[in-house]
């Protein structure tokens, strides 16, 4: 079928069309992204945060494999692609999830979630300023300020003793979306992979690397202890949270375009601090929901749609 007018306007200014089973897809994904950090402040309480990371990948890495074999995909194993892998897995999924799982021993999923926002403005940063891999346009740069913006009026509350929340476990949160940014870029080496065996490759890599880091730092820890709620818990964050999640973030990815996936990144924050409020009574404080704001407001210059719609509005007809 051919494009038309409107369709064809969407093509030239970067997006495509979002199909009533991709806002679908969207707002699942947001629903479950969002609940992992519910997941995760349940379950750290009972299991050491490196130890939950490693149980994390773990699952997702052998459900993934699974589905790769029956795929009918085969799973690289040069030597070069092999150290790809555990460089992304580490990016990706073993330096993130530890930095998250640990400050959640200290801060709410909500809070969490908020700061873990932050990714895209640090992927902006990377990938723009640093490694020069896309241009700086002005739209974007005022994006990255609103958000920085937003990012001090929430760590100012703590540092000013206005807020009890440790600065080092909201600073752990915000490492961990810098890790995600540099992910971001490394993650273009794999462009001629199908994303089911990057994400597979990705899991693996994480699953080795995150297995003598959980064996070490457990202590007296003991299995025995974890209760069966918690475990249920950890098969959720592990299965659904991140096996499946990947399974329909790529096929957001294929369907809808790496802009329009991207739309996540808004949906996360609200539903992690609902679920947050509504299973574990946390509440933000005002200053919190200002920086939350602001960091928003940064989101939806830097994402750029705003400002076309506000440029051609009749392409959006």
């Amino acid at each position: 079928m051919a494009d038309t007018p409107v369709s064809a306007a969407r093509q030239q200014a970067g997006q495509r069309m979002m199909s009533r089973w991709n806002w679908i897809l969207l707002f699942l994904l947001g629903g479950i992204w969002g609940a992992s950090f519910l997941f995760a402040k349940i379950a750290v309480t009972q299991i050491p945060p490196l130890m939950l990371v490693f149980l994390r990948v773990a699952l997702a890495c052998g459900a993934l494999h699974v589905i790769l074999r029956f795929s009918g995909h085969k799973f690289p194993v040069t030597p070069s692609m092999l150290i790809s892998f555990l460089v992304m897995g580490l990016l990706n999924n073993a330096v993130p999830f530890s930095l998250l799982f640990w400050g959640q021993t200290a801060i709410g999923a909500g809070l969490a979630a908020i700061l873990n926002a932050t990714t895209p403005l640090f992927t902006f940063l990377v990938a723009a300023l640093l490694l020069r891999q896309e241009p700086v346009r002005p739209h974007r740069a005022v994006g990255v300020l609103f958000g920085f913006a937003g990012i001090v009026l929430m760590l100012s509350a703590s540092l000013s003793g206005l807020d009890a929340a440790p600065f080092r476990a909201q600073l752990a949160c915000l490492g961990a979306a810098c890790s995600y940014a540099f992910a971001a870029a490394y993650a273009k080496r794999f462009s001629g992979l199908p994303p089911l065996v990057s994400a597979t490759g990705q899991l693996t890599g994480s699953t080795l690397s995150m297995f003598p880091a959980a064996l070490l730092t457990t202590g007296s820890w003991s299995s025995a202890d974890v209760s069966y709620d918690v475990w249920g818990y950890v098969a959720a964050l592990g299965l659904v949270a991140t096996g499946l999640a990947y399974l329909i973030y790529f096929r957001l990815l294929a369907d809808a375009g790496a802009t329009n996936a991207s739309l996540v990144t808004f949906l996360v924050p609200a539903s992690a601090i609902l679920l947050g409020h509504v299973v574990l009574e946390e509440g933000l404080t005002q200053i919190q929901m200002g920086g939350l704001g602001l960091l928003l407001a940064g989101l939806l210059v830097l994402d750029g749609r705003l400002l076309a719609l506000v440029r051609r509005p009749e392409q959006f007809r």
